[in-house]
Parts: structure tokens; sequence; C-alpha cells
């Protein structure tokens, strides 16, 4: 048993602490939180070097749970994790609603938790604790559409969570075991889970609720959203599912639809958004080959999508913050009113697009050469029409768009000295891990291949290559007026069939449910149990009639005397209207019977 506290632990006391601190108290603890979180996971692991033990176990029903397994894939996601919410803490410190800072910190110590899960009961409880605590950063906006947004968030999140749940306890009664390591596809409760960690990592149709619920968000509240949920799914991925052949054409299916309708939206946040589907694309790519370029570049691409993808949604917040909108065609000129702001989200664009010297460049060429060393020459050009078109949606797009473009007549301030302070951190790790990618390389999963250096010739030549022509395209375009304009409009997604169709669905089953229950309730409650409550009733009386009948016949009572008699009785006994002493007898025969029977 390793002796630290669980990292866990630290996040959510410091969750606690904030909800109740107010003031410059409140802002200090927020912060400080995960800097203590990081440092007692430091400390751990320093531990874990000295005394081998690398487990964090407790006992529970018989069941022996790792509630924390440290190793190298869990430790980098876990870095990773403390890292985001030191910056997204830094970045919220304007925001007075308790609910986004309380519910901000349970969230990523959330995904901590599902990142060291060491078996699938703790995997769940971390993964519907995620999707709890990450729909208040959507419901804080408080507009009609964000709750309804969130409602819907929380569903596929839920069902997620039900099928990770169903598919471990198959797997439990198939190998009476419940540890996370590599599942695979044979049988159903491994492809129940897979599909559960699909519906998180936005699977092609299952991808409506990130497009649908992270442009609703606040805009810290979206920050949040893209640092945590996604990447947590794609640490699970790797976990569970490596060289699963489905994910190279999935993840690139997930590359490359996204661009079309990325170029063509209006709202920034949700080009975003797509953006994001797009680049977790590359991540599934590079587990699906399995192999240690694969892997390891899936997950620094997850590491470094945290901080450039992270950057963007930060100046698309403070934006949104400043200016009320995220519409591309309200915007326009801001890089007079909001220049530190403009700069940084250069930055984050030019590191998502791959330019060298970026972290973006260091990540995604791992899969693409992994992709081409293994022989997938169909994949890799669609992973390179991907790379093209990234640089078009999110890499200038959102800051042309944004800061430049027509002027929008938009004069605000900057954004707020905590938010800069934010957006540098997350600047300087991307220019910092493209400059240094070995300080990246060396806490990556797999054994490293020092074969393996992205800024051969090769590599730079083919990149500049590839970004020259994709700017050459859409200078083109625009100055002819072929590039799609930015117009207020709303783009049909695959969530107009779920809303749709759910809607449908709630009405047939209105009609088809509910119809019958009413059939049902009446001819049960209305005439059954009404005839059984009249019969309840009735019995007893009855009895005692046939009891007292030999004796009146005895007494020389026939034929309608008899019958006036019986109909007296049967009155008196249903209304308990006798006299004390006939009473007594009575309940002396009945107790006879009773005896008897």
């Amino acid at each position: 048993m390793i002796s630290s506290p669980h990292p866990v632990i630290i996040i959510f006391v410091g969750a606690l602490l904030v909800g109740v601190l107010r003031g410059r108290l409140k802002n200090i603890v927020s912060v400080l939180t995960p800097v203590l979180g990081l440092a007692n996971l430091l400390a751990i692991s320093s531990g874990m070097e000295v005394s081998g033990d690398d487990t964090w176990r407790l006992s529970v029903m018989d069941l022996d749970l790792v509630v924390a397994r440290f190793d190298k894939l869990s430790l980098v996601f876990a870095y990773l994790f403390h890292i985001a919410a030191i910056i997204t803490s830094i970045y919220s410190l304007h925001v007075r609603d308790n609910m986004q800072r309380v519910t901000g910190l349970l969230y990523a110590g959330s995904a901590i938790g599902a990142v060291l899960a060491g078996d699938l009961i703790t995997l769940f409880v971390f993964w519907e604790l995620l999707a709890v605590t990450s729909v208040f950063q959507i419901w804080a906006r408080r507009t009609g559409k964000a709750t309804s947004s969130g409602i819907r968030y929380l569903l596929l999140h839920v069902s997620s969570g039900l099928l990770l749940l169903l598919g471990a306890a198959i797997l439990y009664r198939e190998t009476d075991s419940l540890a996370f390591d590599e599942i695979g596809l044979q049988g159903l409760g491994g492809w129940l889970i897979f599909l559960a960690l699909g519906i998180k990592c936005g699977f092609p149709l299952l991808h409506t609720w990130l497009t649908d619920s992270y442009p609703e968000a606040t805009s810290v509240g979206a920050v949040y959203l893209c640092c945590f949920t996604t990447k947590t799914a794609v640490y699970a991925m790797a976990r569970g599912f490596p060289g699963a052949e489905p994910l190279l054409y999935i993840g690139v299916a997930m590359a490359v639809f996204p661009i079309f309708y990325a170029v063509i939206e209006n709202d920034l946040r949700r080009t975003l958004a797509f953006s994001m589907i797009n680049q977790i694309g590359f991540m599934l790519v590079g587990i699906g080959l399995g192999t240690a370029w694969g892997i390891n570049g899936a997950v620094a691409h997850a590491f470094n999508d945290v901080f450039f993808k992270g950057l963007l949604f930060m100046a698309m917040g403070a934006v949104l913050y400043r200016t009320g909108t995220m519409n591309a065609s309200q915007l326009g000129g801001l890089y007079k009113s909001m220049p530190w702001t403009t700069g940084f989200s250069i930055v984050g664009a030019a590191a998502i697009s791959g330019f060298p010297l970026l972290c973006g460049f260091v990540s995604k060429s791992m899969i693409m050469a992994s992709t081409a060393k293994e022989g997938h020459l169909v994949i890799w050009l669609l992973l390179l029409f991907a790379a093209a078109g990234v640089l078009k949606h999110a890499g200038i797009k959102i800051p042309f768009f944004a800061f430049f473009a027509h002027d929008s007549g938009i004069r605000t301030r900057e954004a707020p000295a905590n938010m800069l302070v934010a957006m540098a951190m997350s600047a300087v790790m991307c220019i910092g891990i493209g400059c240094f990618p070995h300080l990246l390389y060396r806490l990556l999963p797999e054994p490293w291949d020092v074969a393996y250096n992205p800024y051969d010739t090769t590599h730079i030549i083919t990149q500049f290559q590839l970004l020259f022509f994709a700017g050459a395209a859409f200078t083109f375009l625009l100055l002819r007026n072929i590039y799609p304009p930015e117009l207020r409009s709303t783009n049909l997604d695959f969530d107009w069939t779920w809303r749709k169709g759910g809607r449908l669905f709630y009405r047939a089953s209105d009609v088809i449910f509910n119809t019958a229950n009413e059939k049902i309730h009446r001819g049960v409650v209305g005439v059954f149990i009404g005839r059984l409550n009249h019969l309840s009733k009735a019995a007893p009386s009855r009895l005692l009639v046939f009891v007292m009948t030999p004796l009146w016949k005895a007494q020389g009572f026939v034929d309608e005397a008899l019958v006036e008699k019986q109909r007296a009785f049967y009155e008196d006994a249903r209304l308990g209207a006798f006299p004390i002493g006939k009473a007594a007898i009575i309940a002396v025969i009945l107790l006879g019977l009773l005896y008897i029977l």
C-alpha cells in the first residue's frame, strides 16, 4: 500500500473548501489544490521507484479493487490532468459562480481518478462522476439552450456508464476478474465496453453530444470540458483496446468528416468542437495501430491537445466573455482591442496546424509516420488530407474570423489578467514541448525508439509543403469568394436525427404504453379489484348466513320467511349491527371455524 494519500482526495477536499471559502482565500485554495495534488503525485512516483509498490488497493464486499494504479500510461495522463487543473483554475479566478468553481475541480478530480483506476468498478464510479460533475459547466450558463443541451449530454454519458457497467459484469462472469487491462473485442462484454468508451471519444453518429454541448457551456466551462472527458476516454481506449483494428477506420472517419462541418460553421466554439473530433480521430488511429510509435503518438497527441486546443478554447472564451457572441459573422477586428488574446490564439492555431517548433508537430507526425511505416497507404493519405483541413478550420479560420477579417466595429477591453496568465501558460507548454519534445517522449508508456526524430529533413519539408499548399488554397478560395461565407445559420448534423428520433420514440411510447396502462388500470383496478373488494366485504357476512341457516330451519323458518331472515341477518352482519350478546356468539362461532380450518 502506498503511504501517500490518493491523488483524488486532495482535489476533492480542495473543491469542498472552495465551496465554503470566500474572497482571496478561495482563489488561493482553488489554484493551490491542483499544485499540491501534482506535488503529491510526483512524491508517489518517486517513492514507487524506491519501494516498487505501484497500487492503492481497497477491499469492498469481497472484491479486491485497485483504486489507484501507477504505471507510465496512467501517470502521464495524471500529470496532464493536474497541470490542466492548475491552468483552468487560474483561468476561472474571475468567476464568482461557486457552482462552476467547485464542480470544475470535482470534474478534474474525477478524470484523475478514472485514469488511475486499476479495475472496472473503480473506473465506472469515476466514469459516472465525470458525467455528473461536468454537466454543471453547461448548466451554469443558465439559458434554455444550455439546459436542454445539458440534459442531452447527461443522457448520453449516463448511457455510456451503463454500457460500461454491463460490459464489466459480463466480463466478470466470464473471467472472474475486474482488472482493467487490455480487454479486446473477443466477446460481448468487450464490445459493450468499447462502445461505452466510444461514446465519450465521440465516435461518428455518437459525437453529437460534443458539438451540441461545448458551444452552450460558459466561457470557462468549455475550457474545462475540452481538457478532461475526451482525453479520459482516449486513455481508456489505449488501456483496453490497443491494436483494435476497428479503431483505424473509426479514427480516420473522425479525422475527416468534421472538416466539412467546421469549415461552414458560424459558431467558433462549435468549430473547435468539430476540430476536437478531428484530433481525437488521429489519436484513435494511433491506438488502432497498436505499435509503439502509434500508442506513443496517440498519448503524446492527447497530451498536447489539452494545451493547443485548450488555448484556443480559452481565447474564444475570452472573446465570448468580452463581446457576448461567438458568431464569426459578428466578430472581426478584435486584434485592436485584444492584442494579447490574438497572439495567444495564433500560437494555439499554429500548434494545432502542426507548425515545427510547436507541440502539435512532434506528436501528430509520430502517428502519421507509424501509419506509413505499417503500410496503411489509404489511411495515411486520408490523414494527410485531414491534417491539411485542420489548417483551414482551426489554424486559419479561428484567429482570422475572430480577430481579423472585416472590422466588426466592436471595441472592448483585453481579457482579464488571470485569463491571460492561463493562456500564457498553455502557450509556453505548446512552444516548450515543440522545442524540447524529448521532455514529453520520456514520459510516454511504450519503450522509446530513439530512431524516431520529429525534426528530420523529411518531416520538416513534408510539413512545410502541407502548410504552404493548405494556406495557399485558403487564400485562393477567399480571394475568389469561393470560401464558404460566415452566415448566421444552423448546420444540420446527425444530432437532428437523435432529436427528431427521440421525440418520435417518446410520442410512440406515450401512445403505446400509456394507452396500455390505461386499459390495464381500468380492467385491473376498476373491475377486478372492485369485485375483489366487494367479495372481501361480503364473504364474512355470507359465511355467517350459511352457518346460521340450518338453525333457522330448525326453528321453523321456511320459504319467504327464511329468505327474509337471511336478508335481514346479512344486512346486520355487513353493517356490524348485532346486539352485544349475539355478536359474542357469532365471534365464538367464527373462532371455532378458524380453529377447525
